[in-house]
């Protein structure tokens, strides 16, 4: 059965996106069969993979609808061991459409039940925001990862995040888990960036992961190439930050 993490921040710009796609890349790099779930209307992960938004039939918006099943919508990437569940703006409509159906929160879950044997890891890239989107990400997962910017108001927020995963671990989904915090955007150079994974650190200690994504032109470079960094420069520091924060999810898993 997958292992399926929700990486979620509502908090926008802290590389949530470019987490999703960097790490589901690497796990698919390592042999891992992996699933992206693209749940925010931006589709950024979708595009980031080297999808084409305009050309796709059926996305997760349908399924989330039971318009149709998982495998309809699953699409291949350039990487062997790497498929997508995509999405576009049409999405934004699942937050109304939603709104009276019965179990709405799991109609995410019910998706990836479908596939989910099929594959060793699914990411979710959820949206900026604690709606209905997210809601039906946090039950679907098992885990939860928060990538956290290296900036002066990166705790901001971070308390309603948790309160929302208390609270879904008690009404929606008991095995949930807040496995990993992730410092991105980080600036060795920069003390600001210190004094920050250094207050994380004080607070989250047995969650925080010891990879660091730092503030790398590669990784911002590779999604206007529709790739993951480590299609586009693998000798670059952020494909080897993402590569090692694969391989420490790996070990975490044995």
């Amino acid at each position: 059965m997958a292992q399926i993490i929700a990486i979620a921040n509502q908090k926008g710009g802290v590389g949530k996106t470019t987490t999703a796609v960097n790490l589901a890349a690497s796990l698919a790099a390592a042999e891992k069969r992996t699933l992206l779930v693209d749940m925010d209307p931006q589709g950024n992960a979708t595009s980031g993979v080297g999808l084409d938004k305009d050309s796709l039939e059926l996305t997760v918006y349908h399924g989330l609808l039971g318009e149709c099943p998982a495998e309809d919508i699953l699409q291949p990437t350039q990487l062997d061991h790497l498929s997508v569940l995509p999405a576009t703006p049409d999405l934004i409509g699942a937050e109304v459409e939603l709104v009276s159906a019965i179990a709405r929160e799991k109609k995410l879950k019910a998706l990836l039940t479908e596939v989910e044997d099929h594959f060793d890891y699914i990411l979710i890239d959820c949206p900026p925001s604690l709606g209905l989107l997210t809601v039906n990400a946090l039950t679907a997962a098992s885990k939860v990862l928060i990538p956290m910017q290296c900036e002066y108001y990166a705790m901001e927020g971070l308390s309603q995040l948790l309160n929302t995963i208390s609270l879904i671990r008690q009404e929606l989904n008991p095995r949930l888990a807040l496995d990993y915090i992730l410092l991105t955007m980080f600036d060795g150079r920069n003390n600001l960036s210190h004094q920050v994974g250094d207050e994380i650190r004080s607070h989250f200690a047995d969650q925080l992961c010891e990879t660091v994504i730092p503030r790398n032109i590669r990784l911002s470079e590779a999604p206007s190439h529709g790739l993951p960094v480590l299609l586009y420069d693998i000798a670059s520091k952020g494909a080897r930050a993402y590569l090692d924060l694969a391989r420490e999810i790996i070990q975490a898993e044995v």
